[in-house]
């Protein structure tokens, strides 16, 4: 599983940051990481310099084999309550979708193959 972290020009991108982020989602996916291919992280300040509340955003985009990416994003006070909730809302949202990949084929509800008939000509 692959994780790429990018930041936006009010975000100091270092190296530090990445690792930090890169732990907190390979924790939070470990279970599903043989279905996911990549993670790509985008941490953002709403507000720039000024503070306020619930102004840290990440967002988070999944690309589980053959199927559509999937995204999921967390506002907080903070970088890291952002980072940690955005993980949390992708581990949910992945487990929900790998288990209806997972029902779907185990209650498949198609009917069998049509076989063809052979017509007797007298």
């Amino acid at each position: 599983m692959q994780i790429q972290v990018n930041t936006d020009h009010t975000i100091e991108g270092h190296e530090a940051l990445a690792a930090q982020v890169r732990g907190v989602v390979e924790n939070a996916l470990s279970r599903m990481s043989d279905h996911i291919t990549r993670v790509e992280v985008h941490l953002t300040d709403e507000r720039g310099p000024k503070s306020g509340k619930n102004d840290k955003r990440c967002m988070m985009e999944a690309r589980l084999e053959g199927r559509e990416p999937i995204a999921v994003t967390d506002e907080a006070a903070t970088l890291d309550l952002a980072v940690n909730g955005a993980a949390d809302k992708l581990a949910r949202l992945i487990e929900h979708t790998l288990g209806k990949l997972h029902d779907q084929r185990t209650h498949r509800t198609d009917p069998p193959p049509h076989e063809p008939t052979l017509s007797h000509q007298s």
